[in-house]
């Protein structure tokens, strides 16, 4: 199979390159997904586990990717819950080669059904983003109607998640971002924008709940508009910045069946839309994987047609 391997740290997107790679073989509780589309985050050849398994010994070369959506072709020894055939999308272990490939091994478990009305390439953009702010609002800041969030980033890839599951979900959402960003994060469902360049964040009042995703000091400084009791959740790792009285979480996002069956049928029935910017083909995903080749919005790479 073609496949986006990279070879070595210290060279970045230089040292990757596509490849020929023996076909994957499913273990057990595996299935093998002969993918349609697939995703990446674009920091990845900065993590660990892109380049050890577990227990710390290389792993290179190793695939970059780790969101799909495909079909199965084969099942692993231990599999009851899919079928060779079917159509399926979700997010792929860190520690095992991903998706900028033609096929891969995946844990059958963290897969979920892809409806046939929608597209590969809308499913693939919906998983990392879709699972991390449904997590992030529900699992860990534990958003209900009535409530306030304020979404940093919210004209970006997740935070345009989070602003559209927040708003539906009755709370009422203050986005931020650049000066630009202002027509794009409310047509994505922030009520309010706050520049961060040239607005006060200070002057948003006082929300239940901060979505991060920038850190830093956006992350000390949003503590401070938090009412007590509160929660600041964040993606960007663990940080100093503590709401009064209230709580700071850090998470990284895990596979979850049951939230992308809803995340999908939101997408399917108009209330949820993917914030996709470039689409390529797998012969061109290194350059897509360079940081000054990247578009506004989510980049998709189709190993197929």
């Amino acid at each position: 199979m073609k496949a986006i391997v990279a070879t070595n740290q210290a060279a970045g997107t230089a040292g990757m390159k596509l490849m020929e790679r023996p076909e994957q073989q499913p273990a057990i509780n595996d299935v093998v997904v002969q993918i349609h589309a697939s995703g990446f985050t674009g920091d990845e050849l900065t993590w660990p586990s892109t380049w050890t398994d577990r227990v710390g010994r290389d792993r290179t070369p190793s695939i970059p990717g780790h969101e799909l959506a495909g079909v199965v072709t084969a099942l692993g020894y231990g599999t009851t819950g899919l079928s060779i055939g079917q159509r399926v999308f979700g997010l792929t272990d860190w520690y095992r080669d991903g998706t900028l490939a033609e096929y891969v091994a995946v844990e059958e478990r963290s897969l979920t059904p892809l409806p046939g009305d929608v597209d590969f390439t809308v499913g693939a953009a919906l998983v990392m983003p879709g699972l991390t702010a449904w997590q992030g609002l529900f699992e860990h800041g534990r958003l209900r109607a009535g409530q306030s969030v304020l979404v940093h980033g919210a004209a970006g890839i997740v935070g345009s998640m989070a602003s559209q599951l927040a708003r539906a979900a009755g709370a009422y959402v203050i986005g931020t971002g650049r000066a630009g960003a202002r027509q794009t994060a409310l047509d994505f469902g922030a009520q309010e924008f706050v520049d961060l360049d040239n607005d006060a964040l200070e002057d948003v009042g006082e929300v239940d709940l901060v979505f991060d995703v920038l850190g830093g000091d956006i992350a000390k400084r949003s503590a401070g508009v938090i009412r007590a009791g509160g929660t600041l959740v964040t993606i960007t790792g663990p940080t100093e910045a503590r709401p009064t009285g209230g709580l700071t979480i850090d998470f990284v996002v895990v596979p979850d069946r049951a939230q992308l069956s809803e995340v999908v049928q939101r997408a399917r029935n108009g209330r949820l839309r993917t914030n996709i910017g470039k689409v390529a083909a797998l012969d061109d995903a290194v350059a897509a994987f360079n940081h000054t080749e990247r578009t506004k919005g989510k980049t998709i790479i189709r190993a197929r047609p």
